[in-house]
């Protein structure tokens, strides 16, 4: 048998109270009020992840006398934006790794060290959140190259 009385709650909003008779000894209650707090909080951390985890979009845009900008697109519509000038940039290279037993391949702008303009001070991978697989890199890599190589020419 179960009862359900309403009652406020000490900031004045409206919350549930059932009672369940399993036995004479045995009673169960539950309050909307806990199970209001716990969705509130579930949505809550939906939002921060859909808005500082969640990457929807990565772009890579490359201006030959300018830079390199790399986009990051979350769900929630945030953007974050990164720009290296290009004399930082020695040079775009496919780079490989094991993760999790799998070897995985991921591209990488090398940046030049301003104290020695042959070492290298930094290096800055690129779409880590959508991870693409070789041949898409491979693709975007050649892309870089070329127009490095246009940049070296002149």
């Amino acid at each position: 048998m179960a009862e359900e009385r309403g009652y406020l709650a000490v900031s004045g909003a409206r919350i549930t109270l059932q009672c369940l008779h399993h036995s004479a000894s045995c009673r169960e209650f539950q309050n909307s009020m806990v199970l209001s707090a716990s969705i509130f909080i579930t949505l809550i951390g939906l939002l921060a992840y859909l808005h500082f985890v969640k990457i929807d979009q990565e772009s890579l845009l490359i201006i030959d006398s300018l830079g390199i900008q790399m986009t990051s697109s979350y769900a929630s519509g945030k953007e974050n934006t990164t720009f290296i000038e290009m004399n930082q940039v020695k040079d775009v290279v496919i780079n490989e790794a094991i993760y999790m037993q799998k070897v995985i391949y991921y591209l990488c702008i090398l940046l030049r060290d301003p104290i020695e303009p042959h070492a290298i001070s930094e290096v800055v991978p690129l779409f880590q959140s959508s991870k693409p697989r070789l041949d898409c890199l491979v693709e975007v890599y050649k892309s870089c190259q070329e127009i490095l190589e246009q940049r070296k020419k002149s």
